[in-house]
């Protein structure tokens, strides 16, 4: 069975975020870095990232179903901690470098 592509994507509620992290957002930033990792470990991430300038943040991932993608997004400490506007979608990657 070929695994279906994700992608959830998170925006800051306000333009300063990254200069005005509380200890909340810190901490919970600081455990959503190390859940991607576990996910980059255990095969399932395809790619992470950020806008430079904070506007957003997104995680592209892999999973058997669209339950299992639900389960991945919940579990992130950014949707856990609920400091970010967060979105799941089903997506699929066209093209990428060293995977075409």
């Amino acid at each position: 069975m070929e695994q279906l592509e994700f992608v959830y994507i998170f925006k800051p509620r306000r333009e300063d975020f990254l200069q005005t992290l509380t200890l909340v957002e810190m901490t919970a930033m600081g455990a959503h870095f190390d859940y991607c990792n576990g996910l980059q470990a255990e095969g399932i991430l395809i790619m992470s990232g950020a806008c430079t300038d904070g506007a957003y943040g997104m995680v592209v991932f892999k999973a058997d179903s669209e339950e299992e993608a639900r389960r991945i997004f919940d579990n992130d400490p950014v949707v856990i901690a609920d400091v970010v506007d967060a979105e799941l979608h089903p997506y699929k990657v066209l093209k990428l470098q060293g995977r075409d």
